[in-house]
């Protein structure tokens, strides 16, 4: 993974080639590359650096060309290294140990391939020579050893061949006007453009042709496309199949889809993820809009019908949209009296779990693309539960067509790798889906009803006075840059809110956090706790505040600094060794809304102090479509 673009034309589609890279540098990428064939020669620039840096190598190189595929990488197999950047390209069996005989296949590839091990030794005995660590090259090889004039059948035949996930998108020396695609695992899409209609483009992601096409066509799993000047064509293979079949027009339709680019404007802000923070109140305004009432048809016309047969929640996520999901577990059980659990979805397919079919099995994710939640999903129905809603930020997202409702956020593009809005924006819908399962179940009466949708609308004006606090957040940020280690805390729904702050300051500033429950502090973190390790509590005025106070004398009697994030009605009073920023108000069951905020902000701060990278942290990609 990361990135892909690729297209076939009558002019030079190079420029839309970097254009769509620099549209998919938000997902994150450690290097990047460009192959086209020009003169009937496989030419390429790679690179390490940005795609600003690739865009002068391709200058100066003079790759133009009417056909022509491209890639970011997220390094899985192999480091991130020049010789292991994509496109990677395979000339034929042949000791080339300087791998300098110009190339006849050429391919990009998202995915992991499980079995290219034992390909990979099969493919050496036969002669050729492999100049990467990558799975990726062993496609490229399989590709040309198949290949017997006939690119379309070479990829169908190698499909055949490979175990895991893979999106690809390949062309042939020999067959100047052809760029053939398939995926399985990772998305894919097509798009049809050019003023005469006869441009064809390949992406991993609709927003990489943003400004070139709004004319898309999703792929499916098990497709392979053939794309020439003017015309393309779509075979498709069934799960278990060894057999290609054709795919009518109408099995794939051309929508017309509005991607906004990735490369939108930053106006006063040092980084898309402070701009990202700082939109929060305009996505819940979004995300919330035409809610006027709680009623099932906001998750579809089947959902009345689904709701009515469910007696239990399983959520299914990663990362932060699962600490979303651990939040709403608290929610859906006290408010909607629904029993709930929610699990780690790349954990949840490889244990023995009780499936039950009268369980509403709800995904959540911000691209509607990552891999983990989506293989989860389609165990859960595997296993005979058919009821699925998502939770996703991308109406046309695999999520959202893999499931019979959903509930798309309008939280917009999000650019910074670490998620701000997009957290905020699910727990509002997921907050939504409790007050709906509490009505059909009969727990929620007309005025509850009114009082929680006046609460909903008043959180854009809320979050704002919580942004307002950005000042004293980063007088806090300059302490926390001289540490190595943080310790977050908090209690009941308050606890996925610690453990979100804790992967933000880890992911950007690259500080070492954790965060437990509070009580848990004596079973065993407190013996972390030293001056060293500064202690942030989110501190709201509930049932659990007296309690949370004994917990922080516990980490005070120990010499550890306490930096409180609470309610103005908390009376937990600043004074040395404790360090207290007050939320203007407090706001019951949507607490976790408003004090996430500051935690997003402490990490930003804190990583701009420290002079990292807060867009694009290392290791990290935006959309893992890989497991």
């Amino acid at each position: 993974m990361c990135g892909i673009v690729g297209a076939v034309g009558s002019r030079n589609i190079t420029p839309i080639l970097v254009e769509g890279l620099k549209r998919l540098e938000y997902r994150g990428y450690d290097s990047c590359g460009v192959a086209v064939l020009r003169q009937g020669q496989v030419l390429r620039a790679r690179s390490t650096s940005r795609v600003a840096e690739l865009q002068t190598q391709v200058a100066n190189d003079g790759l133009e060309s009417p056909l022509g595929i491209a890639h970011t990488r997220w390094a899985t197999h192999g480091a991130p290294a020049v010789h292991n950047a994509h496109p990677h390209f395979s000339h034929g069996p042949g000791a080339d140990a300087a791998n300098t005989r110009p190339g006849r296949v050429a391919l990009v590839h998202n995915g992991i391939i499980e079995n290219y091990e034992a390909l990979r030794a099969e493919l050496q005995a036969k002669g050729y020579e492999f100049h990467s660590q990558t799975d990726t090259e062993v496609i490229a090889h399989l590709v040309e050893h198949l290949y017997d004039g006939d690119l379309f059948a070479a990829v169908k035949a190698a499909t055949l061949r490979l175990t895991g996930a893979y999106a690809i998108a390949v062309f042939c020396a020999d067959e100047p006007q052809r760029v053939v695609g398939a995926r399985q695992g990772s998305p894919l899409v097509l798009g049809v453009g050019g003023a005469d209609q006869t441009e064809r483009f390949l992406a991993s992601d609709a927003m990489a042709l943003a400004g070139v096409t709004d004319q898309i066509v999703y792929l499916e799993e098990g497709d392979v496309i053939d794309l020439q000047p003017g015309r393309h064509w779509i075979e498709h293979r069934a799960p278990g199949s060894q057999e290609h079949q054709r795919v009518l027009d109408a099995e794939r339709p051309v929508r017309t889809v509005t991607a906004h680019s990735g490369a939108v404007e930053l106006g006063p802000y040092r980084h898309y993820m402070q701009k990202e923070i700082f939109e929060q109140p305009r996505a819940i305004a979004d995300t919330l809009e035409g809610v006027q009432g709680i009623t099932p048809d906001l998750f579809g016309d089947k959902a009345a019908s689904v709701f009515g047969q469910i007696d239990r929640v399983l959520i299914l996520a990663c990362g932060t949209s699962y600490y979303s999901g651990s939040a709403a577990r608290y929610w859906l059980e006290s408010i909607a009296g629904i029993p709930t659990t929610v699990e780690i979805a790349s954990e949840y397919r490889y244990r023995d779990s009780v499936p039950v079919p009268s369980t509403l099995v709800v995904t959540i994710s911000q691209s509607g693309e990552t891999a983990d939640t989506l293989a989860a999903l389609k165990h859960a129905r595997s296993l005979g539960m058919e009821h699925t809603l998502t939770i996703c930020n991308v109406a046309t997202s695999a999520m959202v067509r893999e499931c019979k409702l959903a509930y798309v956020t309008r939280a917009g593009v999000e650019i910074g790798v670490a998620s701000t809005k997009a957290f905020t924006t699910q727990l509002a819908g997921l907050f939504l889906l409790t007050l709906t399962l509490a009505k059909v179940k009969g727990r929620l009466n007309e005025a509850q009803e009114a009082a929680h949708l006046k609460a909903m609308r008043h959180l854009p004006a809320a979050l704002q006075s919580v942004l307002a606090l950005e000042p004293q957040v980063m007088a806090w940020a300059e302490a926390f840059a001289r540490k190595d280690n943080a310790l977050f805390l908090g209690r009941g729904l308050h606890y996925p809110i610690a453990l979100e702050g804790a992967l933000k300051l880890k992911e950007i500033s690259y500080i070492h956090a954790e965060a437990y429950p509070a009580g848990e502090l004596k079973h065993g973190p407190l013996a972390l706790v030293t001056s060293e390790m500064p202690v942030v509590v989110v501190a709201p005025h509930d049932t659990l505040l007296e309690k949370l106070k004994s917990n922080m004398q516990e980490v005070r009697a120990r010499g550890g600094e306490l930096y409180v994030c609470a309610d103005a009605d908390t009376h937990i009073q600043a004074e040395p060794g404790i360090h207290v920023i007050r939320l203007p108000e407090h706001y019951g069951a949507l607490s976790p809304i408003l004090h996430v905020v500051p935690l997003q902000l402490l990490a930003y701060h804190t990583a701009c102090a420290r002079g990292t990278d807060v867009d694009k942290p290392r290791n990290l990609a935006k959309s893992v479509t890989v497991e």
